[in-house]
């Protein structure tokens, strides 16, 4: 993992869940129907910044990171292999629809039937959006679906970790969709039209809405700041690099499920900063807490942001430049065997706290890696002694394992169900 401004670690250890709870539609699970995918990837129009949908991978993992998110999980309600199957065949269909700006059925049908696409993103152009599926250990549990020998070999619950107090109504779940883009109503007609085609099969579990974005993936995108103000993601991995992408994100042929090759395990935790508390700390505390300055995101070891971090410099009072609970030395790969993952992470708030009156907003903290111990080694060095965890509380936690892209006339997880 790498140092970035205030994620890593002690980001990572405030998750929680705070779901928004999102006003999903009813209507029975409406069919759209198995025809095969337009035989090319519908051609992006002016402004519509269409992600491409089919390929190795699912979109949204190595894809710059869009302005806004909505995060949604699910539990599924259905014994049945063939009818989830079936909805997840659906939501391939829609999610080729959506992600090229179109609805995903008639929305002016038959006058006495629901409309076959809610319509709030009629007019609005595809925004860049991406859709991602995943799988929670929940559902490979034994006596539900039959899945049990065909769960990934690493994913199981994340257990305790330092610096969290979990809400289990707002973490974990069976199915999770992640969906982001530029535009807001785009990222929510996704998630509430997913829902709707799966009712009956599925229950919103909890949800998460995100805007600006909290980490980059590429050099070419600014680094964005978190609610503390600082540059989050300085060095997070580039996607473009496909040496790092393969070393530390995309599940090799060595995992024994071979439906998993090509994918990725996700980890989201909702992390609560105490807003009020960190604004009262003076400047120097807050830089000495995360490990580098403020303004330009420079390394408090000396440079300018991109600076790699010299952990060995010393201050003029002998003492480390960069403390030795500061987070970006904790969560800098130098220090945890070369660990690093991917995040793509995004600012929240949902309002305040009736409990204390304060605000309710930090840090819904997104990472994929090729196995979820590049996590937990982490978040147990900083939860444990980083600085930044006197102003953050982790309060969602879940697991999935992403399963890889799918091609024209397949579907999401088609090779679970082989």
């Amino acid at each position: 993992m790498k140092d970035d401004g205030l994620t890593r670690r002690r980001l990572l250890a405030a998750g929680g869940g705070g779901a928004i709870g999102l006003a999903i539609g009813g209507g029975a699970g409406f069919a759209l129907g198995h025809d095969d995918p337009p035989a090319d990837q519908p051609a992006e129009s002016p402004g519509a910044n269409v992600v491409p949908v089919w390929g190795p991978h699912q979109a949204g993992i190595a894809d710059a990171p869009q302005d806004r998110l909505v995060f949604a999980a699910f539990d599924v309600t259905t014994d049945s292999q063939d009818v989830l199957a079936d909805v997840l065949r659906q939501w391939s269909d829609a999610i080729v629809k959506m992600t090229a700006g179109d609805p995903v059925g008639p929305v002016a049908g038959h006058p006495l039937a629901p409309p076959a696409d809610t319509g709030e993103a009629m007019g609005l152009p595809a925004a860049g959006l991406t859709v991602t599926v995943g799988f929670g250990p929940s559902l490979f549990r034994a006596g539900r679906l039959g899945l049990e020998k065909r769960r990934p070999s690493l994913l199981h619950p994340l257990g305790p970790l330092p610096g969290e107090e979990l809400l289990p109504a707002l973490s974990n779940g069976d199915l999770c969709v992640q969906a982001c883009a530029n535009d807001p109503q785009v990222a929510f007609h996704a998630i509430r039209n997913l829902a709707r085609i799966g009712r009956g099969v599925v229950l919103l579990r909890w949800t998460q809405l995100g805007f600006g974005r909290a980490a980059a993936t590429s050099p070419d995108q600014q680094t964005p700041r978190n609610l503390m103000g600082f540059k989050d993601g300085t060095n997070n991995i580039d996607a473009s690099d496909q040496a790092k992408m393969k070393r530390f994100v995309w599940v090799g042929d060595d995992e024994p499920q071979a439906w998993l090759r090509g994918g990725s395990y996700l980890v989201t935790r909702r992390i609560r900063m105490r807003i009020e508390s960190w604004d009262r700390a003076n400047l120097d505390d807050q830089q000495v807490t995360i490990g580098r300055f403020k303004v330009n995101g420079a390394p408090l070891s000396g440079g300018q942001e991109h600076t790699p971090l010299r952990l060995s410099a010393k201050g003029p009072d002998g003492e480390p430049a960069i403390p030795d609970n500061a987070h970006v030395r904790l969560a800098a790969p130098e220090v945890n065997d070369d660990i690093e993952i991917l995040r793509r992470g995004y600012n929240y708030t949902d309002g305040t706290d009736p409990a204390s009156g304060q605000l309710d907003a930090g840090l819904f903290f997104i990472a994929f890696q090729r196995d979820p111990a590049q996590f937990v080694a982490l978040q147990n060095r900083l939860g444990a002694s980083d600085a930044l965890n006197e102003y953050i509380l982790h309060t969602s936690s879940a697991l999935f394992a992403v399963p890889p892209g799918f091609r024209r006339g397949g579907f999401v997880g088609e090779g679970l169900f082989a």
